[in-house]
């Protein structure tokens, strides 16, 4: 089992997923507010691209790590990318 261990990526990754967070709850306040469905698709496809940029950042610090085979990283994305 692979753990990000360099706290600077640790803190950034987290605040990646802080800022998706507030995205969230925007689209949230979008659909309440009855906002049109363009500007809705719009948010929803940038959050979801925010949170594809954040897993291969946490690949990326997997591969940096080295303490995964290269096997492993590819199973990974194959699963969950």
């Amino acid at each position: 089992m692979s753990r990000i261990v360099n706290a600077e990526k640790k803190k950034n990754l987290c605040a990646r997923l802080a800022r998706i967070e507030g995205q969230l709850r925007g689209l949230q306040k979008l659909i309440e507010a009855d906002a049109d469905c363009e500007k809705i698709a719009q948010q929803l496809a940038a959050a979801r691209k925010a949170l594809d940029k954040s897993f291969f950042s946490m690949v990326g610090c997997m591969i940096e790590q080295g303490d995964q085979s290269p096997e492993h990283v590819a199973e990974m994305l194959t699963k969950f990318a």
